[in-house]
């Protein structure tokens, strides 16, 4: 094995491991909405707010952690945004207040993430790696991702049920702190074509934002940030509300983590093969289909887990192919600040999901107009990836080549 494919694979799996914890403990957060609110005599919106707020500031913090990875490396982001996020934690177990929890569970949490998760680390993985590899590579690592937020959850609720949602909280700021050490395994490697003609950051912003791919992919990943923290926020307090054990709730989250190992995997492979932007296309229309199923089909255990089955295989499999897709396009040199502005707007979207779940359930009494949301911001999405082509812009065309 060359020293190259070793210092590939140490990057991919040390970013397989980040990712399972930051990703794995972040899932779970949804676990803490009823008995912190329940202990302060809180409504859904002091909570949803605090997670929405978080999602906010990771997603307005990320492309300035990402222009800062670019230029000085990953591992220097991901050990400050650990050092944040287990802070954070530390924080959000002693909130007693909806300040508190919100300095806490969003700004700190928040933050942190920007340093600890897909921007920053799956554009660390493609610039490790050759273009041929890369839609895989990063499969690989979201799948890795995925597998801490099954195996995260389980964990999180027996913490819950033997320590409080306070003890919980401490151990899991334990288990961030972890982190740090692992962060001395992404010792980065460029491939030859990051190390291509010089572009400046200025340039690389204009190059992108004057291309419609790249807001279409933006408005796009909008829609998933929506549907997936809505539905990893909400989603326990509405099947109890429904009248279902609390047990499901977390086995719901529990299986989409399960079959979102094997829903970014595909997806990363298929994306080395066909049209990511038109598999993103058709990963919102079944989204909109599994949404619509859920809500017709009369509610009980057996179809909750099966909508958690089916939410898993379309969970994250779209990080993959909008990374990829960016990467094609502008390639790597400043994939992390353009993957980040992107995932701005995924985080603009999950603010609007956990925070209106929230409002809109005090104000009714029913989460019934955000599922409708949901479904037509799916076919949205949908139509806005369609036209999106992987072209690479005139910059790295060889010479000669029209674009």
């Amino acid at each position: 094995m060359t020293s190259a494919w070793r210092t590939s694979g140490w990057i991919m799996a040390g970013s397989a491991l980040i990712l399972a914890l930051s990703l794995g403990i972040r899932h779970g957060f949804g676990l803490f909405l009823a008995p912190m609110s329940s202990d302060f005599g809180w409504g859904r919106e002091v909570f949803a707010f605090a997670i929405a707020l978080q999602n906010l500031l990771w997603g307005l913090a990320q492309p300035f952690a990402g222009a800062l990875a670019d230029r000085y490396g990953a591992r220097r982001i991901v050990v400050i945004g650990g050092v944040l996020y287990a802070a954070g934690l530390a924080l959000m177990s002693v909130a007693d207040s909806p300040w508190s929890l919100s300095l806490s569970a969003g700004v700190l949490i928040g933050i942190g993430l920007s340093g600890t998760s897909f921007s920053i680390l799956l554009s660390l993985v493609g610039r490790s790696l050759p273009p041929e590899k890369r839609s895989m590579g990063m499969g690989i690592a979201s799948a890795a991702g995925s597998f801490g937020q099954f195996a995260m959850l389980p964990g999180s609720m027996g913490l819950i049920s033997g320590l409080g949602w306070s003890g919980a909280l401490l151990v899991l700021s334990l288990l961030v702190a972890l982190i740090l050490p692992l962060a001395g395994m992404l010792r980065e490697q460029r491939q030859p074509e990051a190390q291509g003609p010089q572009q400046s950051l200025g340039e690389a912003l204009r190059e992108a934002c004057s291309h419609s791919g790249f807001w279409l992919l933006a408005l796009g990943f909008f829609v998933c940030g929506f549907q997936v923290v809505f539905i990893a926020v909400h989603m326990p307090a509405y099947l109890v509300d429904q009248h279902l054990p609390a047990q499901v709730g977390t086995t719901v989250l529990a299986l989409v983590g399960l079959f979102n190992i094997f829903g970014t995997y595909t997806a990363g492979w298929l994306g080395g093969r066909m049209s990511k932007p038109r598999l993103l296309s058709l990963l919102y229309l079944l989204r909109a289909v599994a949404i619509v199923a859920f809500l017709w089909v009369p509610l009980s255990q057996t179809s909750a887990y099966l909508f958690g089955m089916a939410m898993g295989l379309l969970w994250l499999s779209t990080v993959p192919l909008t990374n990829g897709t960016v990467a094609v396009i502008f390639g790597v040199r400043n994939l992390s600040m353009l993957a980040g502005i992107v995932f701005l707007f995924h985080q603009l979207g999950s603010f609007m999901g956990g925070w209106l779940g929230g409002v809109v359930y005090d104000r009714t009494g029913s989460y019934d107009l955000v599922w409708q949301i949901a479904v037509l911001l799916s076919l949205l999405a949908a139509a806005l990836n369609w036209p999106v082509r992987e072209r690479p812009v005139q910059r790295l065309q060889p010479a000669g080549v029209a674009v």
